[in-house]
C-alpha cells in the first residue's frame, strides 16, 4: 500500500506540473493583454507598460513560469490582477459553496441513477426499462441552462416549494443539486444498467439463487457490491469536474461558488485566477481518483493494490 501511495504521489506531481505548464502556456498565447485589462481602456502606453512591469509580464515566458512554480512551492497561487487579493483567499473563500453544491448533487447522482439503472437492469427489454433509458438519454443531453430554469419555473415560481436563488440553507442548495443530479443521473443509470446486467450473467449469481438465498440478499450482497465497481471511478471524477465549478448551474441559480469566480476572471482576463483554479480542479480529480481506487478494495476485498 505505501509503495502504491508513493507512486501515485509522484504521478500525481508529474500531473499537475503538466496541467501548470499547458495552462500557462495557452493563457499566454491568448491575443488580449492583461496589462491593458488592469490599467483601464483610457490609460495611456507609459501607464499599460508600467503596469506590465508591476506585474512581472515584461520578463520572459520561462521566467515567468519560474517565479509561478518558486510561488508554488509555498502554497502562492498568485495574486488575482483585478481584485488585488491572494487567489487562495478567494478561491477558499468560495470553497464552502462548491463543496456544499458538490456533495448534494453527487447525492442526488447516485439516488436518481443508481436506483433507475438497477430497476431498467432487473426488467431489461420491457416497456418500463426502455423507458428509463430514453428518460436517462434526455436527461444527459440536456442543456444545463435549460433544465435549471424548468426546475426553477416549476418548483420556485409556479409552485413556491423552493426560494429562487441564494445560498446559505439546505433549500437553497436542492433545485441546483438536483439539476446537476437529474443531468449526471443519466449516466450513471446508463452505466449501472449495463454494470448490473454484466454481473447478473456471473456463475456466482446463479450459484446464490441455486443456495436458495433470497432475492434481496443476492441482490444486495452478490451483486450491487460488484455491479458498484465502475461507479466508483464516475464519482471521482465527478468530484474534480464539481470541483471546478459549474458555470452555467451556478449563473442560473446564482450560486457563490468557484464557478462564478472562474467565469469572472475569464472574462477580466485575470490569470492568476484561472491558473488557480485550474490547478485547484486538478488536485481534485487527482484526489478523487485516488479516493475511489482506496474505496475499491473495501467493496471487493478481491482487489489489490499494488
Amino acid at each position: 500500500m505505501a509503495g502504491y501511495l508513493l507512486r501515485r504521489i509522484f504521478q500525481a506531481f508529474l500531473t499537475l506540473i503538466g496541467v501548470s505548464l499547458i495552462t500557462f502556456l495557452i493563457l499566454f498565447m491568448l491575443p488580449a493583454d492583461p496589462a491593458r485589462q488592469v490599467a483601464g481602456r483610457t490609460a495611456s502606453a507609459e501607464q499599460v507598460e508600467q503596469v506590465r512591469h508591476q506585474l512581472g509580464l515584461d520578463l520572459p515566458l520561462w521566467q515567468q513560469y519560474g517565479r509561478y512554480l518558486g510561488k508554488l512551492t509555498t502554497g502562492d497561487l498568485g495574486r488575482s490582477y483585478v481584485q488585488r487579493s491572494q487567489v487562495s483567499d478567494l478561491v477558499t473563500s468560495r470553497l464552502p459553496a462548491t463543496l456544499w453544491l458538490m456533495a448534494t448533487a453527487i447525492l442526488f447522482e447516485l439516488l436518481i441513477g443508481l436506483t433507475i439503472g438497477a430497476v431498467a437492469a432487473f426488467k431489461r427489454n420491457s416497456l418500463l426499462d426502455q423507458s428509463i433509458m430514453i428518460g436517462a438519454f434526455v436527461f444527459v443531453s440536456a442543456p444545463q441552462f435549460l433544465l435549471g430554469y424548468t426546475l426553477l419555473y416549476v418548483f420556485a415560481v409556479w409552485l413556491g416549494w423552493f426560494p429562487i436563488g441564494g445560498y446559505g440553507s439546505l433549500s437553497q442548495v436542492v433545485l441546483p443539486a438536483l439539476t446537476l443530479g437529474l443531468l449526471g443521473g443519466g449516466w450513471y443509470a446508463r452505466m449501472m444498467r449495463s454494470s448490473v446486467i454484466e454481473v447478473l450473467r456471473q456463475d456466482f449469481v446463479r450459484t446464490a439463487r441455486a443456495k436458495g438465498l433470497s432475492r434481496l440478499r443476492v441482490i444486495f450482497v452478490h451483486i450491487v457490491p460488484n455491479a458498484i465497481l465502475p461507479i466508483i471511478a464516475m464519482v471521482g471524477i465527478d468530484i474534480g469536474i464539481f470541483m471546478s465549478g459549474i458555470v452555467v448551474v451556478e449563473s442560473v441559480f446564482g450560486w457563490p461558488g468557484i464557478g462564478q469566480l472562474t467565469w469572472q476572471a475569464i472574462q477580466q482576463i485575470d490569470i492568476p485566477i484561472i491558473m488557480g483554479v485550474t490547478l485547484v480542479s486538478a488536485c481534485a480529480i487527482v484526489l478523487g481518483n485516488l479516493l475511489a481506487d482506496l474505496a475499491a478494495p473495501l467493496i471487493d476485498p478481491r482487489i489489490r493494490l499494488k
